[in-house]
């Protein structure tokens, strides 16, 4: 479907009634905010990307960028560790990490942002924060509040403690 080209009537609310006329009434309230949450969430991973795109970046390179401790990337950013190294692997071809030996035992390898991936990184968060973070259609009260709802939701999930 074209990103411009708006429904007349929300599909989740037509799937909600339907779920509920076909016996499963107790289900569709549930139904409906996860499938209202995995639209969202395409949304707002392209508008992202939207953003990104023309600084060469994906979202995971840009959180890649951003001051981690290096040995908790991975754990961070609560993604496969192939992906982390994939990651860094473009961010080090386009000169934005450099990638070292572990001083602490020799054989372990640290990435490290170069003076390049802060510009870059400064660049993109500016971006996103006029173009994204700081332009989402909720006051900052709905925001804290859709934060604490998800959160919790996480927590219960087993993402962290």
């Amino acid at each position: 479907m074209a990103p411009n080209r708006r429904l007349r009537r929300d599909p989740i609310e037509v799937a909600a009634e339907n779920w509920s006329a076909r016996g499963w009434k107790d289900a569709a309230a549930g139904m409906a905010a996860v499938t209202s949450v995995m639209r969202v969430q395409q949304i707002m991973l392209r508008d992202v990307e939207t953003v990104l795109k023309p600084l060469g970046l994906t979202f995971a390179r840009y959180e890649v960028l951003m001051p981690l401790p290096v040995g908790k990337v991975g754990e961070r950013l609560q993604v496969h560790p192939a992906s982390v190294t994939n990651a860094v692997d473009r961010l080090e071809r386009d000169g934005h990490v450099e990638r070292t030996a572990n001083p602490a035992d020799g054989r372990g390898v640290l990435a490290e942002v170069t003076d390049a991936g802060r510009a870059l990184a400064e660049r993109a968060t500016v971006a996103l924060n006029a173009e994204v973070f700081s332009a989402l259609p909720l006051d900052e009260r709905e925001l804290r509040s859709l934060h604490r709802i998800l959160r919790r939701m996480r927590r219960a999930s087993g993402d962290f403690e």
